[in-house]
Parts: C-alpha cells; structure tokens; sequence
C-alpha cells in the first residue's frame, strides 16, 4: 500500500587564500601561481520521480501531491490521495490506520479505487464488513523495507500477512502478484508505495 525525503544540496564555502581572509588590505597579493580556487559544489543525488500512467491522475499540489504524500506516513498520505479512497476506507474498518502509520520501511502495493470496482459490489461489502478477512488482504499488500524498482524485478517478498507475493518488470514496467504497477515508486515519510490496479488476495 504504496507521498521518501528529498536531500538538499549542500554548497561548500569558497577557499580563501590569506590576502582575502582577513588582515591589512595593504597586504602582499598572492603569486599568480596559485590562484584562488573555489571548492567543487557538492550535491546529494536528486531522488527519483514516481514513474506510470496513472501517475497524472496523482494531485500535483496540496497534502494529496507526491510531496505533500512524503511528509506523512503512509495511511495518512493515502487518505489525502483521491486515486486511493477505497482503500482507506478499507484500512480504517480493518482498523490498521496506527499499524501502518507507525510501521518503520515498509512496502505498500496500493490498489486504485477502480481497482476495487472491478470485485462485484456484494463481494467488496462482504468482505467490508468481515473485519478478519479484510485484514488478511490489506496486509497482504504490504512487505517489510522500502523496494526499489530493481528489487522488483525479479522479486519474492514475504508479506505482512504471511504469504508471498512476487513481482516482476524492468524500466517502468512492473507487476507485483500479477497486478499492473500503474503508478511506481511514490514515497512516503515511512513506506514507498506502488499504486497498483488489481486488489492482491491472498491464498486460503
């Protein structure tokens, strides 16, 4: 359940030579053989965009945006996330709001709301009201540590539930138990998430 967080560049101070730090300004200026020099800039590596299709569907300003998404955990970046209101819905009758908000680095494969129009609605109220089970399917879409997309490519995670989920891709293109990563690699202030477009069940 997939707004990590973005380092700022750190700029290094000009190296002085003696004729320029300080002291009589009538001092002796520095040989042309040694010239001030200017220390190189150095810059943290920028991190990277959330990659897929429905990634423009995503709020582009305000708490819903990609970074008003990273400076909250991740139950509460959902809820401010109109792509993913089902599943908050789900998350708070499954009562795992403080689990997932508290949780360090974790994974979030996050089903959009069009991903839970596709269960027939008397199966999606079933399962709704049946506290047990719903939890069983949310926590199955979450798994401990923040993945990258290279994990994903080829990867088997144990999940919070229990079970395994494996995902596959390269580039922009990933699925994770057979469902469409539509919207990669958003992070959050506790979680990276994978907005996907299938809800994961579990095996019984």
């Amino acid at each position: 359940m997939r707004k990590t967080l973005l380092a700022l560049p750190v700029l290094a101070g000009a190296l002085c030579l003696s004729a320029a730090c300080g002291g009589d300004a009538e001092t002796t200026p520095a040989s042309p053989a040694a010239p001030a020099t200017q220390a190189p800039v150095s810059q943290a590596p920028a991190a990277a965009m959330p990659f897929g299709t429905a990634c423009s569907a995503v709020p582009t300003s305000g708490e819903g945006s990609f970074s008003g998404m990273a400076d909250d955990p991740v139950a509460t970046a959902a809820s401010n996330n109109p792509v993913l209101s089902t599943l908050v819905t789900a998350v708070k009758k499954a009562g795992l709001v403080d689990t997932l908000n508290s949780a360090e680095d974790i994974t979030v494969f996050a089903p959009t709301n069009d991903a839970f129009a596709k269960i027939p609605k008397n199966t999606l109220d079933k399962v709704l009201a049946d506290k047990k089970t719903l939890t069983n399917i949310l926590t199955y879409h979450v798994v401990p540590g923040r993945k990258t997309p290279a994990d994903l490519e080829n990867g088997s995670f144990t999940t919070l539930e229990g079970a395994k989920v494996t995902t596959t891709g390269s580039g922009e293109t990933f699925t994770a138990g057979g469902a469409n990563v539509v919207c990669g690699d958003v992070p959050t202030r506790n979680a990276t998430v994978y907005i996907i477009d299938t809800v994961l069940m579990p095996e019984s």
